[in-house]
C-alpha cells in the first residue's frame, strides 16, 4: 500500500490540494507547460470507482484515459487484460481510502496512466493496476497467476516485496536493497515503483512538512538517480521539480518568478531561432519537426546559477526530430553551415550513447544579439527512448521473433546494446549488493555509486569488455572481472604497457590483469585508496575485516612490500660465498683480471677487456655502455676469453609488485635452482613496485636461463634482468 493510504474508519483530510508537477503549477504560463494529455480528475475517477465495475463486455469508464493513452502507443493492443485487472483491483480496494480522502483505487489508476502515457506494454499496465492488491487486500499471488499468468504475477510479486516504507534510517536501506534485487530480474518492477513514487510525490501535500522532507530526500538521493539510469527522463524531471519545491521552497519560488517574467515578454527569441531553423532545413530538403522544449524548474535554476542573468533563449532548448539516423547528421551540417555554431557545445551521443540508452546530437547556435540556443537533434525513436527509457522497450524479455504475450504485436526495441535491460551500472549494483555486510554499508555505497553519472568501457585482453564508472582504476577492473579472486591480482598491462593497479583507466583502454598463482594471495590495504567502485571497496573491506592489521603499521608495511631501506638479505653459508668465481684469461697471459661491476659478465657472454691502473684488466660484456664509452674515448681494448672454470657470480635485478612474503618466495625459488645468494638488497617501494637486487653464485653458465625463468614465475614478479649499473671499471 502507498504510504498515503489510510484506514476508512480514520479518513484523512477531506479537501487536500494535490501537489502538481512544477510544470503545471497554477500561474505558470501555458507556453511553459509540457504538451501532454490533460491530467485525469482523480476525484471523478474515485466517484466512478464507487459505482462499481462496468458490465463485463465493456471497458469501465474509469480506465478510459488509460486505454486511450495505451492505444496511442500500441494501436493493436488488447484491452481485455486491463479491464479484468481494473475490476479485480477496484473490488479489492473498495472501502480503502487515501489520506487525501479519495478512494484508494485512484492511486493504482494514476500510476497506470503515468506508465501508459510513457508507452508501457499491456503486461506492465496490468501489473500496475494490481500492484497493491496482494499487499493490502485479500487477493493472493496464486489468484493473480491463475487469472493473469506467470508474468503479471512475477511483476506484482516484485513490487509487493518492496513492502511498506516508514522512511526511517534502518528501514529505508533494506527496502531499496530488496528493490534492486527485484529490479535485477525484471526492470519493469522498477518502472512501476518509479511511477508509484511520482504519484505519491504529486499528492504529498496531505502529509506533515517533516515527513514530506524525509520522503523528498530519499527520492532525491535514490529514486531520481535510478530514473536517470533507467533513462526515464519524463519521470526524472518531474520528480526533480517536486523535490525542489519541497526542499528548497525559496529557490523554487524565485525560479517560478523568472519563468513567469520571461513568459510575459513581448518577444520570444527562442521562437524566432526555431523559425530560422525550420527555414534552413526546409530549404535543404530535410523533413524535420522543430519544437521548443521549455526547461523544467530545476534546469532553469541550474542555468541561472551557472550563467547569471537569464536571457530569453535560456529558458528552453530546440528539439529537432527526424526519421533516420543519417538525417541527424544532415541537420547538424546544415545548422553549422547556415547559422553560427558554438563549437564547444557539440556532443555526439548517437555514435557514443550514454549508459542509460540516451542517444542524441547536442549543439548550440547563436544569433547577432548574442542569444545562444541549445539544439537537440534525434530521431523519433530516439526521442521515445530518451523520454521513457526502459519503459519504451516494451517487453524487453520477449524473443525478437515472437509477439508479446499481451497480443499487442509489440516487439522489443532493436537498440545498440546486447542487453539494454541490464546496463553496466545495474549489473554492478546487483553483483555487490549481496556482499554488502550490513544495510548501512549498502546504503552509503548505493548512494556513492548512483552519484557516478558517467560510464566508461574498457576492453579485456580476451576480447571481452567491462563497463566501469568514470575514474575507475585497475583495482576496480580486477574486481569487476574476477570478483574476490582479484585478491590474487599482482599487476596490470594497460594498452600493452605495465601499469600499477592504481592507474586510472580511460574510455577505450585495453586492460590485461596479471594474476598470481598463490590461492592464499592477499590484497594490499593500499588498494582501498584506489578502489572507485562499490564491488572493489566492499570486497577489500570484507577481507580487511577478517584480517586485522598488526599493531605496528610500519611492520605491516614492511611485510607487504619488503624492508624500506636497502638492506642485505641473510647470506648463504660461508662456504658458498667463497666458491671459485668464473675466470677470464687476458692477452698477454698472466695479467690480473677482474669482472666489471657495471655489467657483471658471465659465461657465455661475449666479452672484451680494458687495462686500468695497476696493470689490472677489467672484463666487460661487449654491449656494456661503460665499455662503449671507453672505446669512444680511445682506450685500447685488451683481448680476453673465458677460462675453464664453470662456476661464476652474477647480479640479477627482479622487479615486482609489492605483496606479502615476496622476498621469502624469491629467495626460496633461487635456492630451489641450486644457486647460492651472496647478497640481496630491496629498495624502498615506489608506487606499489619493488626492486630486488641479488648477487648470486651459480655452479655453471647453463643454470642462468632456468634461474631467471624460475624468478619470473614467482607471483608478483614481472621482470628479471641482468644488472646494468653505472660504469665503474674505468678507474
Amino acid at each position: 500500500m502507498s504510504a498515503e493510504a489510510t484506514n476508512p474508519a480514520k479518513p484523512g483530510p477531506a479537501t487536500p490540494a494535490d501537489r502538481r508537477p512544477a510544470s503545471l503549477e497554477p500561474g505558470v504560463p501555458p507556453a511553459h507547460r509540457k504538451k501532454a494529455r490533460a491530467r485525469i480528475d482523480l476525484r471523478r475517477l474515485g466517484r466512478a470507482a464507487l459505482l462499481g465495475p462496468a458490465a463485463r463486455d465493456r471497458l469501465p469508464d474509469a480506465i478510459g484515459h488509460v486505454a486511450e493513452a495505451h492505444r496511442a502507443h500500441h494501436p493493436d493492443a488488447k484491452l481485455e487484460p486491463l479491464r479484468r485487472a481494473y475490476v479485480l483491483a477496484e473490488s479489492s480496494h473498495r472501502g480503502q481510502m487515501r489520506k487525501s480522502g479519495e478512494p484508494y483505487i485512484t492511486h493504482p489508476l494514476a500510476v497506470t496512466l503515468i506508465l501508459a502515457e510513457l508507452g508501457a506494454e499491456t503486461t506492465t499496465l496490468t501489473a500496475s493496476l494490481l500492484h497493491d492488491t496482494v499487499e493490502d487486500t485479500e487477493v493472493t499471488l496464486d489468484q493473480v497467476r491463475e487469472e493473469f499468468g506467470d508474468e503479471v504475477c512475477y511483476l506484482v510479486d516484485g513490487v509487493t516485496k518492496l513492502e511498506k516504507v516508514d522512511y526511517g534510517a534502518a528501514a529505508e536501506p533494506e527496502t531499496f536493497r530488496k528493490m534492486l534485487v527485484a529490479t535485477g530480474n525484471d526492470v519493469r518492477v522498477m518502472s512501476i515503483k518509479l511511477a508509484d513514487r511520482l504519484h505519491n510525490m504529486r499528492t504529498l501535500g496531505v502529509m506533515r512538512p517533516e515527513k514530506q522532507a524525509r520522503i523528498a530526500k530519499v527520492t532525491r538521493d535514490v529514486l531520481i538517480p535510478l530514473a536517470e539510469r533507467l533513462g526515464v527522463q519524463a519521470l526524472k524531471t518531474e520528480l526533480e521539480d517536486l523535490v525542489f519545491a519541497i526542499l528548497h521552497p525559496e529557490e523554487y519560488e524565485h525560479t517560478r518568478e523568472l519563468i513567469v517574467e520571461n513568459a510575459s515578454r513581448s518577444d520570444d527569441p527562442l521562437a524566432e531561432i526555431a523559425e530560422e531553423v525550420r527555414v534552413v532545413l526546409r530549404d535543404a530538403g530535410i523533413q524535420a519537426e522543430v519544437l521548443i522544449r521549455p526547461r523544467h524548474f530545476v534546469s532553469v535554476h541550474r542555468v541561472s546559477r551557472k550563467r547569471g542573468p537569464m536571457r530569453g533563449a535560456d529558458f528552453g532548448r530546440l528539439l529537432v526530430l527526424v526519421n533516420e539516423d543519417a538525417d541527424c547528421y544532415g541537420v547538424l551540417g546544415e545548422l553549422h553551415t547556415c547559422l553560427t555554431p558554438v563549437v564547444s557545445e557539440f556532443k555526439d551521443f548517437i555514435a557514443v550513447p550514454k549508459f542509460n540508452l540516451y542517444q542524441s546530437l547536442h549543439t548550440a547556435v547563436t544569433r547577432g544579439d548574442g542569444q545562444v540556443a541549445e539544439v537537440l537533434i534525434r530521431t523519433h525513436q530516439m526521442h521515445k527512448v530518451a523520454e521513457a527509457g526502459v519503459i519504451a522497450l516494451g517487453n524487453p524479455y520477449a524473443p525478437p521473433s515472437e509477439e508479446q504475450p499481451d497480443g499487442g504485436g509489440e516487439r522489443p526495441f532493436d537498440g545498440e546494446r546486447a542487453d539494454p535491460t541490464r546496463p553496466g551500472w545495474l549489473s554492478r549494483l546487483l553483483d555487490w549488493q549481496q556482499g554488502a555486510p550490513d544495510p548501512d554499508t549498502f546504503w552509503s555505497t548505493l548512494r556513492e555509486d548512483l552519484a557516478q553519472d558517467r560510464e566508461i568501457t574498457v576492453f579485456r585482453a580476451d576480447g571481452g569488455s567491462l563497463g566501469l564508472p568514470e575514474g575507475a582504476s585497475c583495482v576496480d577492473a580486477a574486481y569487476a572481472q574476477y570478483g574476490e579472486d582479484a585478491h590474487a591480482c599482482i599487476g596490470a598491462r594497460v594498452n600493452g604497457r605495465l601499469a600499477t593497479l592504481s592507474t586510472v583507466l580511460k574510455d577505450g583502454d585495453t586492460v590485461q590483469l596479471l594474476m598470481g598463482q598463490d590461492p592464499a594471495s592477499e590484497p594490499s590495504r593500499e588498494w582501498l585508496e584506489h578502489a572507485h567502485t562499490a564491488a572493489a571497496r566492499i570486497a577489500i573491506q570484507r577481507w580487511m575485516a577478517t584480517h586485522p592489521a598488526p599493531g605496528d603499521e610500519e611492520a605491516a608495511r614492511a611485510s607487504a612490500t619488503g624492508p624500506r631501506p636497502p638492506v642485505a638479505a641473510p647470506a648463504r653459508p660461508a662456504e658458498t660465498q667463497t666458491a671459485r668465481p668464473a675466470s677470464a684469461v687476458a692477452d698477454p697471459p698472466g695479467a690480473s683480471v677482474r669482472m666489471a661491476g657495471c655489467c657483471t659478465p658471465v659465461p657465455p657472454d661475449e666479452v672484451t677487456g680494458f687495462a686500468v691502473r695497476g696493470g689490472v684488466v677489467t672484463v666487460h660484456r661487449v654491449e656494456c655502455a661503460g665499455a662503449a664509452r671507453m672505446k669512444s674515448a680511445g682506450r685500447p681494448e685488451v683481448g680476453v676469453r673465458w677460462g675453464d672454470t664453470t662456476e661464476f657470480r652474477v647480479t640479477l635485478v627482479a622487479e615486482s609488485f609489492g605483496r606479502p612474503h615476496l622476498l621469502a618466495d624469491l629467495t626460496e625459488a633461487i635456492a630451489a635452482e641450486g644457486v647460492a645468494v651472496v647478497s640481496a638488497t630491496v629498495e624502498p617501494p615506489s608506487q606499489q613496485r619493488v626492486r630486488h637486487t641479488y648477487t648470486l653464485q651459480l655452479p655453471d653458465a647453463a643454470h642462468l636461463p632456468g634461474l631467471m625463468r624460475a624468478m619470473r614465475n614467482v607471483p608478483g614478479v614481472y621482470d628479471v634482468s641482468r644488472a646494468q649499473h653505472p660504469a665503474t671499471a674505468a678507474q
